[in-house]
């Protein structure tokens, strides 16, 4: 049996726990536009008074308004687009969680960039409403950017060091030559 490094396992575990996390992402995504789907010719406003009962949120509260509000303007073709947002959203999803199952570098690429774009909304957010939930899930995403440009970094550090011995140069003369 080869012996693999401790990068191989970093690596390798670390791509499947992301993985794991983007596929969930991209379920839930999908669940939710099953959920949008159940609620074509039904009174949506309804329908979001008695779910804001349940969670026990009073209906006088703004959010509570904002929310049946919009509830009452929501169409059968608005819930068509919204649906066709949240599988494009889960075909996105689920595409990068596929990609990193399969250690692809593109997937990698897409990881750091898609998880990059959101964290300036998510500082945004959590300065605006300081709330465990909104740093959890900013924690959660910067470590995933962290993650994924370490192994980017890492990846160009091995494929330069193998060019390098290809060559019969050192990787660090290979630097020198570039600058």
């Amino acid at each position: 049996m080869k012996h693999h490094s401790k990068g191989f396992f970093v690596r390798h575990f670390g791509l499947r726990g992301v993985a794991i996390f983007e596929a969930l992402k991209g379920l839930l995504a999908l669940s939710i536009g099953i959920w949008v789907l159940t609620l074509m010719h039904k009174d949506v406003y309804s329908v979001a008074e008695h779910l804001l009962r349940r969670l026990h949120v009073s209906l006088d509260r703004h959010f509570a308004q904002r929310i049946l509000r919009i509830a009452n303007e929501i169409t059968d073709r608005n819930l068509w687009v919204f649906f066709a947002g949240i599988v494009a959203y889960t075909s996105v999803r689920l595409t990068e969680s596929i990609g990193l199952w399969l250690e692809k570098e593109w997937a990698e690429w897409f990881a750091l960039l898609s998880g990059g774009l959101y964290v300036p909304f998510e500082v945004y957010e959590l300065v605006r409403h300081r709330s465990g939930v909104t740093a959890t899930v900013l924690l959660i995403n910067i470590a995933i950017v962290l993650y994924m440009g370490w192994l980017l970094n890492d990846s160009y550090k091995r494929r330069r060091a193998a060019r390098a011995a290809l060559e019969g140069i050192s990787p660090e003369a290979d630097l020198h030559a570039a600058d």
